[in-house]
């Protein structure tokens, strides 16, 4: 079983919580009777899925013959949109009648967003008259409350992304380097022994095709990662008082500045971490350098191991390292599947997301997705072997490291995060790109962070 984590700030459900309660965020629905709750004896309801248009999402297709079978009185649309258009499509849907009855945070926005927008179901009651148990599929009651407001359910976790290391086996090979521990618990791998390790793994030339950098720090996105280094660029109260909505920011602040210094003299100072350009140069728009071959080590998400067992090298995953807050080494990316408010057919809907949720579903959509992470722990021996370059034990490790050490990505937690991420990302790409300092570029993006945040507060 994988363990369970301690999130830094209150869980997802309790920073909702505190906000406003929204009036109707529960539909009604009749009792039905028959196959899968599917109404009437013979009657056939048809229940539409809402996907982004990607490989590790649309995969759901190739389930429904399987469900169909064996709940015949049901169909599955599914129906499809890229990451760009998710939200605004979505939105014609609800706004036309024709809601969707499943779908999860697959865009721009998070559940907090969906929540506040009054968008997802309160589905407390089906769960109470189908008896379901998260346990029964292998979920933890941790994961569960991620997706609880007021001790009620808004949806239950079917991906469980953690945050990782991976490294390439053969430049430590070559460098003589021991590879980082995949243990959370080895208290000698720390942010600064793999500072130690990134200097000795770059080599800087002026033939880029024997460049190679240490490190490529993707912790999260850029408002959240100071958080690793013991400060916050919002306020505490954000999360425990105002329901994720950010009365003001703190991108000027001491504490703010000096993480932003401390991952940027990396990039620039020591040149130990690559910056934009070089990694646009090697690794093309939106590629990835470290599977490129040119960075040692690379931070983030899970799915840094798509597509690792065609990478020209051997690959080793990793724990991310101790920083200064023991409570937020690790960022989770858990995903839920929740029923629209719209939804017509609640209880098939219900049925649609349990099928998903099963063991052997699971095990399949890790197959189909290409890897993707099961929230269902029992599915997770067929995760961690998926991957064939990659020691399944050490995967093992550094899920259950995440899980425990892991913050829930303020993506899912801030309404609204869409406009504040662009802001922050156009503003500190100067930084970035080495032409502005940290100190140039925070008081001008914490004043333009707080105008909009002030402008939210008063509608």
């Amino acid at each position: 079983m994988w363990m369970t984590r301690k999130p830094y700030h209150l869980t997802l459900a309790a920073v909702l919580a505190a906000s406003v309660t929204l009036a109707g965020c529960s539909g009604g629905d009749k009792k039905t009777e028959g196959t899968g709750g599917s109404g009437k004896s013979g009657d056939t309801v048809t229940i539409t899925h809402y996907t982004q248009d990607a490989p590790d999402k649309a995969y759901v297709e190739e389930l429904i013959p399987e469900f169909e079978k064996k709940f015949p009185n049901i169909k599955v649309k599914v129906v499809k949109a890229p990451y760009e258009q998710f939200e605004s499509k979505l939105q014609s849907m609800v706004a036309a009648g024709n809601s969707p009855d499943v779908t999860s945070h697959w865009g721009d926005a998070g559940f907090a967003e969906y929540y506040n927008k009054g968008l997802v179901r309160d589905m407390t009651d089906l769960l109470k008259e189908d008896n379901f148990k998260a346990s029964d599929y292998g979920i933890s009651d941790h994961l569960m409350d991620i997706y609880k407001v007021n001790g009620k359910t808004y949806g239950i976790p079917v991906y469980s992304y953690v945050s990782v290391l991976v490294y390439n086996k053969d430049m430590f090979d070559k460098a003589g380097i021991p590879y980082p521990p995949s243990d959370y618990e080895d208290k000698s791998w720390t942010f600064e022994k793999m500072q130690e390790y990134a200097k000795k793994l770059t080599k800087i030339s002026k033939n880029l095709n024997d460049t190679q950098y240490g490190i490529d720090w993707g912790w999260s996105e850029r408002d959240m990662r100071p958080l690793y280094f013991g400060a916050s660029a919002y306020p505490e109260e954000t999360f425990t008082k105002n329901g994720g909505n950010p009365e003001v920011s703190k991108f000027n602040s001491p504490e703010v500045k000096d993480a932003y210094r401390t991952m940027f003299d990396m990039m620039h100072k020591d040149k130990s971490m690559i910056d934009p350009v070089t990694t646009k140069a090697v690794a093309g728009e939106g590629g990835d350098p470290f599977a490129a071959g040119k960075v040692a080590m690379s931070v983030g998400g899970a799915w840094l191991l798509a597509g690792s067992n065609d990478f020209g090298f051997k690959v080793g995953v990793a724990a991310v390292p101790a920083g200064k807050n023991e409570k937020a080494r690790d960022v989770l990316f858990v995903d839920p599947l929740f029923i629209l408010k719209d939804s017509k057919h609640p209880k098939e809907a219900l049925e649609w997301i349990k099928f998903q949720l099963s063991k052997e579903t699971q095990e399949k959509a890790v197959e189909l997705s290409g890897g993707t992470p099961p929230a269902n722990s029992l599915a997770g021996e067929k995760y961690f072997s998926y991957f064939q370059n990659i020691d399944p034990k050490d995967l093992k490790n550094v899920y259950e490291g995440g899980l425990k050490y892991g913050v829930e990505s303020w993506n899912h937690m801030i309404p609204g995060y869409a406009e504040l991420n662009t802001i922050i990302k156009n503003e500190m790409e100067p930084i970035e790109n080495g032409k502005k300092s940290v100190d140039e570029v925070m008081p001008d993006l914490e004043k333009h962070i707080n105008d909009v945040l002030a402008k939210r507060q008063k509608k």
